[in-house]
């Protein structure tokens, strides 16, 4: 019996600050397209992305722990809802649609969650466990008159919106910020005593961080003893570290009402609760001014992390904890900002020990600090010591396109984010001593100014690629990528690495990779001991392009290259005949191979060569296919048509054996067809008509397994993906093996299936693309029959 688990899933992370969140075991949940990935950053093996969990109807943008196995997540729909693991799977379990638009803030303390909507109002619900259900219950809703919620937090009290006999009202106004305030986190007191504040930090789009604290007010205390603790501490402090304060406050004490100003006004807050009053006062602690043991994390557009820490001069100055001066002690990221849009959001991982954040393009970075017990190199501090390590990503937009190397050395996937990528497996020593695949990006060839569409290796070192123009473009490998797939043991390739250029960049104003020769891309360029990091895949691991191909008058749509590699077909958009062609070319000189093959009347949509490259098969959107056949490589005519499915045909495939090839049409059918007989005109036929649930969108026939039996992989505009298999002796008859939902496949339009070219037996990948934004890599093992 057949059965599919996943070796690789890559996944992006939604363009939102809240998007994403940790537990204490260090899993990761992030909001993917409609999807909530999973990543297991703790786990030594570094698999990536372990499962995706499919539900929302729209674009996630919250994601928040409530505990260990408990989440919730909200989407730009308005929905909520609520995630358990019980047993070993993660599993839906409440939802209620929370808002008329999207929800833009989400926070949430024990069984409390408050949401923040862009319809300008903010709803305290709370969550009701049952066994395997939750019941999500409005509590309140509080209107603000038109202004959106960017950001909430939520703590025990005292809180800015106090909440006295289960209802919230408005206490205080906090002015400073000249700019949205984006972000907000509280830091609850370490030790449960009094004195010590509750801190709350709030993250603007005017660059800065501004600290509070909230603490217990006595009006038994003199405002002449905090004045004397307030002179011990300025006594203690050195006049270096004031001036540098100041001068990093510049003109601020000048700044009118509300403006960038060091305001010391206290709040007093009265909170009533079963007769009893307390007070509570917020104050301004700090700014801290830094973006264009680390206590708070903050990430920016420009490209940086910082990691906050009070002073420890003031700290120990001061009786109560409530007066320090904040500096950043660790600043991670690229200098001078990265042209990608810098950070979205931010975590801590490892109980502290990681510092992870998100990027404008979905990719994640990470950096690991380790304790030591001294002082070592320029990046120790405090006793510990800071280094990046390998991290997630994914593409940022539907993938269009995927294709194996010849000898299923890695995969190479395109994507309407404008950009190429390289998947390869890495061996990783697993703890029991076996070696086990780590799949990663290793290579971004190709960053450009147009959507990719699709994309086909030429050779391990060499591939063509179109977009939404009108031009096919190749590229070489350089050395720099050569020296990585030795390095990290994905292949021994046969390579003349003198004759290669260390790497690629693009011109500004540019869309061609041009070739480095001087400066090598990267300083690891010469190790290569490790993969790239995300930081360095977009903008160090580019392909130089070696050749462009022209022809067609409109923008290219498909894609395709012979077996032999000596041939591609691309063909582009069209509304009439003339541009409805599938165009030849060689691909030693890059001429036209023949005359452009014309039949179709609308946009040609698939091109697949048959295995000995005799026949090209063209499917469109006319709903029909055409076969055309190569006459002594002089070029191809036209030998058989058909129209017989009653919708567009989105995908075609040959078996490997040749003679019979099978078309996916959005009719919901898959047809296969095999050649009647030889010896009347070549005649094709329907042999069998497999129905599907939902609009069949791409097909692929898997690599011979020896046991003499076709297997089909079959993907749905729905997102699943359906397996068949048949026998030469029963051509008529296909049975269904298995089908994958939108758990372990997809949520919507699969674009590419496409086989590991390997004949292991029992054991195959299969990779997959969809416009749900990912990639996978399926293991499917097929049992012998």
């Amino acid at each position: 019996m057949a059965h599919v688990s996943v070796a690789y899933i890559s996944a992006s992370t939604n363009r939102h600050n809240r998007a994403a969140d940790v537990s204490s075991e260090s899993l990761v949940a992030f909001g993917s397209s409609k999807l909530i990935a999973l990543w297991d950053s703790a786990n030594k093996t570094d698999h990536g992305i372990f499962e995706t969990l499919p539900g929302h109807e729209g674009l996630v943008t919250c994601v928040q722990f409530i505990r260990d196995n408990h989440f919730v997540s909200a989407d730009d729909v308005g929905t909520l809802r609520c995630w358990r693991k019980i047993g070993p799977q993660w599993i839906p379990t409440g939802f209620v649609k929370a808002h008329s638009k999207a929800v833009s803030a989400l926070c949430v303390l024990d069984e409390n969650i408050v949401t923040g909507s862009s319809d300008a109002s903010v709803k305290i619900w709370k969550v009701c466990p049952g066994e395997r259900s939750d019941d999500l219950q409005e509590q309140q809703v509080l209107q603000l008159q038109g202004k959106y919620p960017l950001s909430l937090a939520l703590s025990r009290l005292p809180q800015i919106w106090t909440r006295s006999y289960d209802v919230f009202v408005r206490s205080a106004v906090l002015s400073g910020h000249e700019d949205w305030v984006r972000s907000l986190a509280f830091r609850v007191p370490l030790y449960k005593v009094d004195h010590e504040p509750l801190i709350l930090a709030s993250g603007s789009q005017d660059g800065t961080i501004r600290l509070w604290n909230v603490e217990t007010f006595s009006k038994d205390t003199p405002e002449r003893v905090q004045s004397q603790a307030d002179t011990h501490a300025d006594e203690l402090l050195s006049d270096e570290l004031l001036d540098d304060f100041e001068a990093s406050l510049g003109d601020l004490t000048d700044a009118e009402e509300g403006g960038r100003q060091i305001s010391l006004k206290r709040h007093v807050l009265t909170v009533k609760d079963e007769g009893l009053s307390r007070q509570f006062s917020i104050t301004f602690d700090a700014l801290l001014i830094g973006h264009e043991t680390s206590t708070l994390l903050s990430t920016s557009t420009d490209s940086s992390l910082i990691l906050w820490s009070p002073s420890t001069i003031l700290s120990s100055a001061s009786q109560d904890g409530s007066t320090s001066i904040w500096i950043n002690r660790q600043r991670f990221g690229d200098i001078g900002g990265q042209r990608l849009g810098g950070f979205v959001g931010g975590l801590w991982g490892r109980d502290g020990m990681e510092a992870m954040a998100w990027g404008w393009a979905g990719g994640w970075r990470r950096w690991r600090g380790d304790r030591c017990d001294q002082h070592v190199g320029e990046d120790a501090i405090d006793g510990e010591e800071w280094a990046e390590v390998g991290a997630v990503g994914g593409h940022n937009g539907a993938v269009k396109g995927l294709d194996w190397s010849p000898k299923g050395e890695y995969l190479i996937s395109a994507g309407i984010d404008q950009t190429s990528r390289i998947h390869g497996a890495i061996p990783i020593r697993a703890v029991d001593g076996s070696t086990v695949e780590s799949w990663h990006e290793i290579s971004r060839p190709q960053v450009h100014g147009y959507d990719l569409v699709d994309v086909a290796f030429l050779d391990a070192l060499k591939f063509v690629s179109i977009a939404d123009e009108k031009v096919a473009r190749v590229f070489e490998a350089p050395l720099g990528f050569v020296r990585v797939i030795k390095g990290t043991d994905i292949s021994e390739l046969m390579s003349d690495e003198n004759a290669r250029p260390l790497g690629a960049s693009v011109p500004p104003l540019g869309l061609s990779n041009k070739a480095l020769t001087d400066v090598a891309p990267s300083s690891h360029a010469g190790a290569a001991v490790r993969r790239p990091f995300d930081g360095e895949l977009a903008l160090m691991t580019l392909w130089p392009e070696i050749e462009k191909v022209f022809g067609h008058g409109y923008e290219s749509i498909s894609l395709a290259a012979s077996n032999s590699k000596h041939l591609i077909a691309t063909a582009c958009k069209a509304t009439t005949t003339e541009h409805a062609v599938v165009r030849v070319y060689g691909t030693e000189k890059w001429q036209l191979f023949g005359q452009p093959l014309e039949g179709h009347s609308l946009t040609v949509t698939r091109i697949a060569f048959s295995p000995d490259d005799k026949f090209i098969l063209s499917v469109s959107r006319d709903r029909s296919w055409r076969l055309f056949e190569n006459q002594d490589g002089t070029g191809f005519v036209p030998v058989a048509a058909d129209k017989s499915h009653g919708r567009i045909i989105w995908g075609c495939a040959w078996a490997q054996e040749g003679g019979i090839f099978a078309t996916a049409s959005r009719d919901k059918t898959v047809k296969i067809w095999m050649l009647a007989d030889k010896g009347q005109g070549k005649k094709w036929a329907p042999t069998a008509i497999i129905k599907t649930l939902d609009g069949a969108t791409a097909v692929a026939f898997a690599p011979n397994d020896g046991n003499e039996r076709w297997r089909l992989a079959v993907g749905l505009e729905t997102g699943g993906i359906h397996f068949y298999s048949s026998t030469p002796k029963h051509p008529s008859s296909w049975n269904l093996d298995i089908s994958l939902d939108s758990r372990t496949a997809h949520v919507d339009h699969v674009y590419r299936l496409a086989w590991r070219p390997t004949n292991d037996n029992p054991r195959k990948e299969l990779a997959s693309s969809s416009e749900d934004g990912t990639m996978k890599i399926l293991i499917v093992h097929v049992g012998v029959n």
